[in-house]
């Protein structure tokens, strides 16, 4: 049975943006925001409709619904949107929006897949949305969607998977194409939406999709990646580049069996010691990275970025009290600087049962899940090297399966190793003229939002996305541009988005579509 639709897109749509001029003495921020001012419930209500769609990557059936319908949804709001699929991946959602004159081209990266989400651990099921009226953690408590007419308060938060990372985006582009095709306002850019369907299982098949569509990508000028969190202060930002990702488990051994810690205890090796020890050698009490040559190809920051860097507001100490720690790894270097270098995180560790389920033995094994965050010059195969020397370094056999005997009766310690691959970090100069046009917009829609001066030049945010590609291998420049509020829950349980960061995303939007220069007559 075919789902019920939300729908506030008028039928004039889709010719208007194709055929109209811009309204004299119109400015594109101003139709957007005055039309979102009329239209707060029903923008809400198409919100919570996207939102109800499972989205991880792993469901291929739930995902292909899902970017079926945001091609519907884009193409009410006159993009011509198709479905670009390759086997054995989810589509892409890709769109064209061509202007008659325009002499620049944006590319509008998001993606439309989420985390996977464990019901247990969410206060309301992951996939359907519900509104508070105020964050749950000082107390909010659920209300309904709101009626047209009705006040939509900017607190209030709306709660499900994808909420804050990266339907969002999605949300506040449409109302803005859709109040521009009815107020006759013309983006001053032909876009190109390229929306992935895989982001968050690592975009495995990224590569292969722009190889197999570049012809389509060639002409962007600058790719503008919708995606992440304003600063913790709660202002706005741009950010330029991102931190590669990559990991891998190390696993060590003891006996063939799980020995009785009475009968054994002091005599066969405790994994999780052995582990413990292999990790703390890794990294000193203050989070500095033990590991030879670990942050040697770290690329220096540019002019422009040294300056932007310089000129961040001071967040440390509202953000340790926000969170609760007394103390930060690096300090005196603030979160901004310690972003910029190489971080190795340990994500997890196993080695028998806490609680209950502890028991007098001592386990065969101890696995740990490392996580390694990269920056701009690091190179994801030669950073696993690195970790693997310091591994052998250790005294420790390396092994890509599980040992048998022979090998156990050989080496005192073995470590299986798997995982790796990965992909590297990249950034964006931003002497680039396309990124200082961005950045003007960006300016323009902040001091307009939140006060002049309020926006924030960031040289690299903390997450990762596969940016490189973008940057290195299509060749073009990347300005990330984040919207969601910093304490959306992303990937975790109970994730949210503050209404007033969509309403800013929609003041945003607007202004980065209708940015100078304009149109050419």
């Amino acid at each position: 049975m075919e789902r019920p639709r939300i729908s506030y897109v008028g039928a004039c749509c889709v010719a208007a943006l194709t055929a109209s001029v811009p309204a004299a003495g119109q400015e594109g921020a101003d139709v957007a925001r005055a039309w979102r001012q009329g239209h707060e419930p029903a923008i809400l209500r198409e919100f919570s409709e996207l939102l109800s769609y499972a989205n991880v990557a792993s469901d291929a059936p739930a995902v292909r619904r899902t970017a079926a319908y945001v091609r519907e949804r884009l193409e009410a709001v006159g993009v011509e949107a198709e479905l670009l699929e390759l086997d054995g991946a989810p589509p892409i959602v890709y769109g064209e929006l061509n202007v008659p004159g325009a002499t620049r081209t944006l590319g509008i990266y998001v993606h439309y897949d989420g985390q996977p989400a464990d019901p247990g651990n969410w206060t309301h099921a992951p996939w359907e949305p519900t509104l508070y009226d105020r964050s749950m953690e000082v107390g909010g408590k659920p209300i309904p969607l709101p009626a047209d007419g009705q006040a939509v308060d900017p607190e209030w938060r709306l709660y499900a998977r994808s909420a804050g990372d990266d339907k969002a985006p999605i949300a506040a582009l449409l109302p803005v194409l859709q109040a521009f095709g009815e107020h006759g306002v013309r983006p001053t850019s032909n876009l190109v939406f390229f929306f992935e369907g895989e982001e968050e299982a690592g975009s495995d098949h990224l590569e292969s999709y722009l190889d197999a569509y570049r012809e389509r990508l060639d002409r962007i000028d600058v790719w503008l990646f919708f995606d992440g969190p304003v600063h913790q202060s709660g202002r706005p930002q741009l950010t330029f580049g991102v931190r590669g990702s990559m990991g891998m488990e190390v696993t060590v051994f003891g006996a063939t069996r799980n020995l009785h810690s009475g009968h054994y205890g002091n005599w066969a090796p405790d994994t999780g010691n052995v582990l413990a020890h292999l990790l703390a050698s890794m990294q000193d009490a203050d989070g500095n990275v033990l590991i030879e040559g670990f942050y040697d190809s770290v690329e220096p920051l540019g002019r422009e970025e040294r300056a932007a860097l310089d000129a961040l507001p001071p967040y440390d100490q509202e953000l340790k009290r926000e969170l609760g720690l007394a103390h930060s790894e690096g300090e005196p270097a603030t979160l901004p600087e310690r972003l910029l270098l190489p971080a190795l995180n340990i994500r997890g560790i196993t080695s028998g049962n806490t609680g209950a389920l502890a028991r007098n033995v001592l386990p065969s094994t101890a696995t740990a899940s490392i996580g390694i965050r990269l920056v701009k010059g690091n190179d994801p195969a030669r950073m696993q090297e690195l970790v693997e020397r310091h591994i052998r370094g250790q005294g420790f056999h390396i092994v890509r399966e599980d040992p048998d005997l022979e090998t156990r009766l050989a080496h005192a310690r073995i470590a299986k190793v798997t995982g790796g691959g990965g992909y590297p970090a990249a950034r964006t100069t931003m002497g680039d003229p396309f990124v200082q046009q961005v950045i003007r917009a960006g300016q323009a829609a902040a001091d307009r939002a939140f006060g002049p001066g309020s926006l924030v030049l960031l040289p690299g945010m903390g997450g990762s996305l596969p940016l490189y590609l973008f940057t290195d291998v299509l060749g073009r420049p990347a300005v990330n541009v984040p919207v969601a509020n910093h304490d959306d829950n992303q990937h975790a349980p109970d994730e949210n988005l503050r209404i007033g960061n969509l309403w800013y995303a929609i003041d945003l939007y607007a202004a980065l579509l209708t940015m100078p220069p304009a149109v050419v007559p």
